[in-house]
């Protein structure tokens, strides 16, 4: 009888988790002899190749002796940890994969804190042994600390050590050892990890732990039968939230093997499947025998903590570039995300006429990443200012608080820590080793809006900083917004080099010459603290006289190209960033002169 163990592994953004689930499939039989294999095979979203960084939990299994080992590759980023959430209450245990150079981090923190509180063991695996910098011992002592920073019981302390290469697929029990493949990492799994305990006689209890979604079937429940066989003819109901019954029936059902979807007619207990026909069912509810319907404790979703709102489209060049623009579109394309992420919440909107949408969720690269997917599509849409969720309780104003690690060469210490200062930042910790200086401050979430931008061009992109939700504080008072102006054009046309080139002197220009411009799109950055009106459009006066060079002496800075992150980051509260399938524009939420200043004086 084959045995099952599900496991998930955990890791910070690139400390080599989806390259090590990579080779645990190739070596655990999930590919056919002379089945090609793409690198990255976990990571088969374009976004998640594109940006080195696993953004949606996937599932597959790999078999080793008579165990079937169902892994479920998670999310890396704190922004995402609703998933993260829901995906360890289906695992036996987790890998902690740590950088054998950088040791344990933010993302590392916020997901292991999860595992150790549902009472999980995990395998530690202190992967990248082959650097030249790495300090695999001193990893391991701060993994400890971590562990027990986060109340990790005496048995949990107790946690067994691998060390891997995961880009060459080798695991060893020692640093010294000569590895040759992954065996001591499957071994290690296989003695640590107790097969799921056979329930199979009990009523059937299963609770959805994640959705997807098929234009062909619709939505599919994905979890792990905790208790009983799932039968795909069998009377079933489901338990939801409002604590009601209701009879479901299964049209489809799958199990995981290597990296596809096997259609079954039943499923032993233990084991994680995917099930169609079920038209409403969400995130944590269960699905049991219509005889004997026993709900497990319904699974709690972390609230938002940004917002943003979505607008339909309506500069003047609304309809050139995308497919999708209307309300309709947007509001369907909102209702499907929803289908499959239930850390979103959606709330329809009004402004000043323009019909959108207020949208919530765990982070600002969250929203980015949905309004990335967006554009893709041929979505239109206009978005706003990204702004932290306040909560209010005992009558106190409150605010997310992150915690962030920032690593700084030793001459911009100083400079880290007047830019915190600035942001209500309260340092917690400071390390200076190497030449390189650790910082750990609590910060507001709001005093990172915009951070990132300003911190990599004052550290001349030698600074690195992360960061992750820590917990709600009393609210820390104002915190400046950006220090200058904007460049905004008075008119609509093509930008001329005649006229740039007057303007570069005192600002930073997100536009080069020939590009289409509208007026009250914001086209640079002022070098002053007030906005410039400017018409970047203006032609050189033509006379029948013309020296020999006259127009040689324009030598123009190629403009700032600002990435989707980079463009919420930079605007304020009266500014909005379009966003399209080929442009991404910065304007004033008012285009025209008269409309702003009799705003103002409102």
């Amino acid at each position: 009888m084959t045995k099952i163990i599900n496991i998930a592994i955990i890791a910070h953004v690139d400390h080599g988790k989806t390259t090590l689930t990579d080779h645990l499939l190739r070596q655990g039989g999930a590919f056919g002899e002379h089945e090609e294999i793409p690198e990255l095979v976990m990571d088969s979203n374009e976004l998640e190749r594109e940006r080195g960084i696993t953004i949606f939990s996937k599932n597959c299994s790999i078999h080793y002796h008579n165990y079937k080992i169902n892994i479920v590759d998670t999310p890396g980023h704190a922004d995402f940890g609703s998933e993260v959430e829901r995906i360890l209450e289906m695992v036996d245990s987790v890998l902690l994969l740590v950088d054998a150079q950088e040791g344990p981090m933010p993302q590392t923190k916020f997901v292991l804190s999860k595992s150790l509180k549902l009472g999980l063991k995990p395998i530690v695996v202190i992967n990248k042994i082959d650097k030249s910098a790495q300090r695999a011992h001193v990893v391991i002592d701060k993994v400890f600390d971590l562990f027990v920073k986060l109340d990790a019981s005496d048995e949990q302390l107790d946690f067994p050590i691998v060390y891997t290469i995961s880009r060459q697929g080798i695991a060893k029990y020692n640093l010294e050892d000569e590895g040759k493949d992954l065996t001591p990492l499957f071994e290690t799994i296989i003695k640590h990890v107790p097969p799921y305990p056979d329930k199979g006689q009990e009523p059937l209890q299963l609770q959805v732990t994640n959705l997807a979604y098929n234009d062909y079937v619709g939505r599919i429940a994905i979890g792990r039968i905790n208790s009983g066989q799932l039968q795909q003819d069998d009377n079933l109901v489901v338990c939801k939230r409002d604590h009601s019954i209701v009879p479901a029936k299964i049209t489809k059902l799958s199990t995981f093997e290597g990296l596809k979807q096997i259609e079954v007619t039943s499923a032993p207990c233990g084991d994680i499947v995917a099930m169609a026909g079920i038209p409403n069912i969400t995130i944590g509810e269960t699905i049991a025998s219509a005889a004997n319907p026993k709900p497990l404790p319904l699974l709690k979703i972390d609230e938002p903590t940004m917002t943003m709102e979505f607008i339909v489209n309506n500069s003047p060049f609304a309809g050139q570039d995308g497919k999708y623009i209307t309300t309709r579109h947007l509001k369907e394309r909102l209702e499907r995300e929803l289908q499959t992420d239930v850390g979103l919440h959606v709330e329809l909107l009004e402004f000043g006429g323009v019909e959108g949408f207020k949208i919530s969720g765990r982070g600002e690269l969250q929203l980015s990443i949905l309004l990335e997917k967006m554009r893709r599509e041929g979505f239109e849409v206009q978005v706003s200012q990204p702004e932290v969720i306040y909560k209010i309780i005992n009558q106190e104003k409150m605010e997310p608080i992150e915690q962030a690690h920032i690593t700084v060469p030793d001459e911009y210490a100083g400079t880290a820590i007047e830019m915190m200062g600035r942001r209500r930042g309260e340092m917690q910790d400071m390390i200076s080793k190497n030449t390189l200086t650790n910082f750990v401050f609590n910060v507001p979430t709001r005093g990172l809006l915009g951070f990132r931008a300003e911190f990599i061009m004052r550290t001349k992109g030698e600074g690195v900083l992360t960061h992750a939700f820590h917990k709600y504080e009393r609210f820390k008072g104002e915190i400046a917004q950006r220090q200058n102006g904007v460049v905004i054009s008075v008119e609509t046309g093509r930008t001329a080099s005649y006229a740039l080139n007057n303007l570069q002197d005192r600002t930073k220009l997100f536009v080069g010459p020939g590009v289409e411009v509208y007026e009250g799109m914001i086209i640079g950055e002022n070098s002053r603290n007030k906005d410039l009106p400017a018409n970047p459009c203006k032609e050189k006066k033509k006379t029948n006289m013309r020296a020999s060079g006259a127009d040689e002496g324009i030598h123009l800075t190629p403009p700032i190209i600002l990435s989707l992150e980079q463009a919420l980051e930079f605007i304020n509260d009266d500014e909005l960033v379009e966003i399209t399938p080929h442009h991404i524009r910065l304007r004033k939420r008012f285009l025209t002169e008269n409309e702003r200043s009799r705003q103002n004086k409102a």
